[in-house]
Order: C-alpha cells, then structure tokens, then sequence
C-alpha cells in the first residue's frame, strides 16, 4: 500500500506568509502609498470621509500605528525567531495577524455604520496580540533579555489607548498625550534595536571591519532620549528641555561616530541606516531650538518621523528582504534611488522651511511627492521578492 505525503492544510500556504517580514513590509509599504494618497486628497479639499478619527489625529494615527506597526510586526516575528531559534506566526496564522492589521486601517472609515467602541477595540487590539506572539518564543527559549521589545510593544498599546481614550470620550484631551508616547516609543524601538544592527550590518557590509562595542555608550545615549522624551510627556521645554536635548544629540552623535567606517557611503544599505539615525539626531537638535521657539515644534517633529522612522524604516525594509530571502545584501539602482528620495522627503519637510518659510506649501507638496516616489519604488523592486519563495531554498 502506497503512502501519500500529507498536504497542508494551511489556506495561506505562500511564500508570502512563510515569515513575518514578508506579509509586513507588504503591508507597510501599500500602506506608505495609500495614506499618503489619501492625506494627500483630504488636504486639498478633494476627499470628504466620515471618519472615526479627525483629520489631523488619522493622519498621525496611520502613519505612526499603521505603517511603522506594521514595520515593527515584520522585524520583530523576523528577528525574534533568529534571537530564539523558535518559531513565530506564519501561515494562517500570520494571515490572520495581517487582516486584523488591515481591519484597523479600514474600520473607521465606517463610522456611523459600526460603533465607535468596536473600531477603537479591533485597532487596540493589535499591539497587545503583536506583543503576547513576541512573548511565546522568547518565554519558550529563555531568552529573557528580549522582553523589553514586549514591553516596548506593550507602551505603544498604551499610547494608542490614550488616543482612542479621547475619541471615545473617556478621558479629555489624552490624544496628545497618547501621540508623543507612541513616537517617544518608536524612536527608543528605533535606538535599542540600533546597538544591535548596526556594528553587525556594518562588519558584515564592508570586509576587514570590527566594530568596538560600547554598552556603557549605548545605555547612555538610550537614557538621554528617555530624559528628553519624558521631559516633552510632562510639558516641560525652554532650557531645561534644550540642554537635555543637545546632550541627547551629542551623546548619540558619539555613539554612531563609534560604528562609523567612512566606506558605508559605497553601500546603500548601510549609509541609509546611519543617515536615519542621522535624522534622530537631528530632532533632538531641532528639539532644542524649538524649545527656544527659535523653530517651530513641527520641524523637530517631522525629523523624528519622516528622517528617522521614515528613512529607517525603508532601510531596514530593504536590508532585511534581502537576508531573509537568500538574496545578497546589494541595493539595487532602483532603491538607491529610493533612498534619496526618502531623505529628500525629510529635507524638505523638516530642514528646508526654515530657510524658505514662505515656500512652505510647496515644500510640503514636494516631499509627498518624494515619499510617494520612494514607496512606489520599493513595492515595485520588492513585492516580487517578499511573494517568492527563498533563494537558498530554505525555510522562511
């Protein structure tokens, strides 16, 4: 009697839901393209949605719990199977991850039609299950030290609570509150998982390199963007908040100086992730200056966004495609491109209006149409190598 392998049973058996950085930096990079879009038509006036959300707070709310959620669930169901050595969501499961993403971004275009309390939970609800399918693997190995990216997860469930809290009606004015801790949290996501990456893509990037590494740095440049952040979260600025924010920037500065190998500029993979974090610096910066009123809030804002979050997260989107599909770790033309073109976006959104503040509105225009050209160039190059199964033959 002939036996018969056993077929899966799994309805999203593709390589698109193999690993969690596939079915995410899909998601994240649609979702750059459409929100823009959209943002783009409500600005002008030629879009008019009912809306959960006001104006404003969705554009905030995708941009930082819509997009860069869906960065951070790819990278961390990615790393934390490397981390481990266990598995995380794929197949179904993954897929059913993704839609419950994807509810949360359609959802309050429907209200009026579906209570308020049901799109305020569907969208809570990612983090919190983001987080506990983190936790599983790393409770399972051990591998304790890495459950402070559930507890980063956990704070940007917090945040995004404080913002529904006020839609809802539950608490006043907590949206703000809820906004600044949820890009507080990103760019900290941002700093821990940099002394991580960093000397390793950089020795891994360019031949003959050892990186020295330096916790007592690291741990310090990490605690001087708490004390800022911490600082903005109990409405605290003028000179207290500018010191604070000009050692944040030195520290930091001294910290990425240490990885720093002047042949990055000949690896596109590499120079987009220190001019990222070249933005963050930036910020504080311009957090300084702000705080001084010499530029405006916005400016710092948008460094911290479009230059660090934004840069970086095409960046490590492109990096990582390529590790984890077998592919070798060279940008192509295309997405070097890019990467201009996602630091020409920050540029003119958060350095440019201070030299040329009567041209701001077409300042504005013209980083969106950056950032559109720098996603549409990244789903195109990339969409077929997070849809087709690894090179090497290997799982994932």
């Amino acid at each position: 009697m002939k036996s018969h392998p056993i077929k899966s049973t799994s309805i999203f058996n593709y390589p698109l839901f193999a690993l969690g950085f596939r079915a995410f930096f899909a998601l994240a990079g649609f979702s750059a393209l459409i929100l823009i879009l959209l943002w783009n038509a409500i600005v002008k006036g030629e879009l008019s949605t009912a809306n959960y959300f006001a104006n404003t707070y969705w554009h905030a709310h995708e941009m930082l719990l819509g997009y860069s959620s869906a960065v951070i669930a790819g990278f961390l169901l990615t790393a934390v199977k490397n981390w481990t050595g266990k598995p995380t969501l794929n197949g179904d499961p993954l897929a059913g991850l993704c839609l419950l993403w994807l509810y949360g971004r359609i959802m309050p275009f429907y209200s009026g039609l579906l209570p308020d309390a049901l799109i305020a939970l569907v969208d809570f609800a990612f983090l919190p299950l983001l987080a506990y399918q983190t936790s599983k693997p790393i409770l399972l190995a051990k591998n304790y030290n890495n459950l402070v990216f559930v507890a980063i997860l956990l704070l940007l469930a917090l945040g995004n609570g404080f913002i529904h809290a006020e839609i809802l009606g539950l608490v006043k004015n907590s949206a703000g509150f809820g906004f600044q801790l949820v890009i507080a949290t990103i760019i900290l996501l941002i700093l821990v998982i940099a002394g991580r990456v960093f000397p390793f893509f950089t020795e891994r990037g360019i031949s003959g390199t050892l990186i020295i590494r330096k916790p007592l740095l690291d741990n310090f440049s990490i605690a001087t963007a708490v004390l800022v952040f911490a600082l903005q979260l109990n409405g605290v600025s003028g000179g207290v908040l500018a010191l604070a924010a000009m050692i944040a920037a030195l520290v930091n500065s001294a910290r990425v100086l240490g990885w720093y190998v002047p042949r990055i500029w000949y690896v596109p993979l590499l120079w987009v992730l220190y001019v990222g974090y070249g933005w963050i610096i930036a910020g504080f910066v311009l957090t300084a200056l702000a705080a001084y009123s010499v530029v405006l809030p916005s400016l710092a804002l948008h460094a911290f966004t479009i230059g660090g979050i934004g840069v970086l997260t095409l960046g490590m989107m492109a990096r990582v495609s390529l590790g984890h599909t077998g592919r070798a770790l060279r940008a192509s033309n295309a997405i070097a491109v890019a990467f201009v073109l996602i630091n020409l976006t920050a540029v003119s959104r958060a350095l440019l209006p201070i030299a040329l503040p009567d041209w701001y509105n077409a300042l504005v225009y013209g980083s969106t149409l950056c950032w559109l050209a720098a996603f549409a160039l990244f789903v195109f190059v990339y969409m077929p190598i997070l849809t087709s199964a690894r090179t090497d033959g290997q799982e994932g």
